[in-house]
């Protein structure tokens, strides 16, 4: 999973990528602080994968992975080539989704790149930006399925009929993503590559001392919320700098620091928590002396699909799938317990795969 994490210039976007990753982009008060994209990957958090760690005691314990991206701050002209647009928008393209990190603070020592906080606007900035560069493919796919027309073939008319309807939405100042469309029409869209049909994921990046309770009743914060409602996107209200402290703590003090500000979890796990949700994502599990491990896979997953992510042999000859609720087998403790009382169940290639599933697949090629 590919995260693009964006942001006008000076807006603490790659403070807070340093501070999730650890990978060191660089951060200063000037725009195009970030010219290439810095990559992170960093690991799911996962407390069943702990707990199966001390169950099995395996040589390596090897968590889902989620892979942050810092792309270089926008202005406005980026869809024109403007600023460092082209490679803005080139490496959003090759992201699943857009973690959009807004100011929300004032700081009269943080430059803003348009001389004020206004989060509205800067969404907006950003958010026309992707739609004038979906607008010129949308009309490009227009122009070519309408040459194509007169092959007589039907799909070319409903493709161009599709592209001209989408392209009014865009028009309108509408990400493509909140284009009604029914599941085919979709599934051609797809195709298309749009920036705006990718989910979103507003970070709202607010003060140190507006951290804890309340911080969702700032002003700066609410307006975030009423564009994320009317889009159908995410919001995580956080502090990018409050980030950067927790990432260089040990475990307990760091435990101790989020029990303080009343947050419970860092802003990196409910940033994880969010982009699985928004984008439909699940852990199964598989467990042994060698090692434990966690796999993403999208929800709605069939148990040979699920196998195919291991490797493409399992998916190939697969047999079955042997599985036991991550629950259950915490509560009795091993396999052969849950063996002896009946509790692990025999799956066929139509099983659905489901969250915490800790799975051993028969296959034979």
């Amino acid at each position: 999973m590919k995260l693009g994490v964006v942001g006008l210039p000076n807006v603490g976007k790659s403070t807070l990528f340093n501070a999730i990753t650890g990978a060191g982009a660089q951060a200063a008060n000037y725009p195009f602080c970030t010219i290439e994209p810095n990559a992170g990957v960093v690991a799911v958090p996962d407390d069943r994968l702990t707990k199966l760690g001390e169950m099995y005691h395996p040589k390596k314990v090897t968590p889902a992975t989620v892979e942050f991206v810092d792309i270089a701050g926008l202005v406005k002209g980026a869809s024109r080539g403007e600023g460092l647009g082209n490679k803005f928008l080139s490496h959003i393209r090759e992201c699943e989704a857009i973690v959009h990190v807004v100011r929300c603070f004032e700081d009269e020592n943080i430059i803003h790149v348009d001389g004020s906080v206004d989060p509205a606007r800067d969404i907006e900035t950003i958010n026309l930006e992707l739609i004038f560069a979906d607008m010129e493919t949308v009309s490009k796919r227009e122009e070519k399925a309408r040459k194509l027309v007169k092959t007589g073939e039907k799909k070319y008319a409903e493709e161009a009929d599709l592209a001209l309807r989408v392209l009014s939405h865009l028009e309108a100042g509408k990400p493509a993503r909140t284009c009604p469309l029914n599941d085919a029409e979709r599934e051609t869209v797809r195709g298309w590559f749009l920036l705006t049909t990718k989910p979103v994921i507003y970070a709202a990046n607010i003060a140190e001392d507006q951290v804890g309770e309340g911080e969702d009743e700032i002003p700066f914060v609410q307006q975030v919320k009423a564009i994320a409602e009317g889009e159908g996107a995410e919001v995580l209200v956080i502090s990018a700098r409050i980030e950067e402290e927790i990432a260089q703590m040990e475990p307990d003090e760091k435990a101790e620091f989020l029990e303080e500000l009343g947050i419970g979890q860092s802003g990196l796990d409910r940033l994880i928590r969010k982009c699985y949700h928004l984008l439909g994502l699940i852990s199964f599990l598989t467990a042994g002396e060698d090692e434990c491990r966690a796999w993403t896979i999208v929800k709605g997953t069939k148990a040979p699909q699920a196998a195919g992510k291991i490797h493409t042999d399992f998916e190939r000859g697969f047999i079955r799938a042997e599985i036991v609720p991550f629950d259950t087998l915490n509560t009795l403790g091993s396999m052969n317990a849950c063996r002896e009382k009946g509790l692990v169940r025999s799956e066929g290639k139509d099983y659905v795969m489901q969250d915490g599933d800790v799975t051993l697949f028969r296959f034979n090629v």
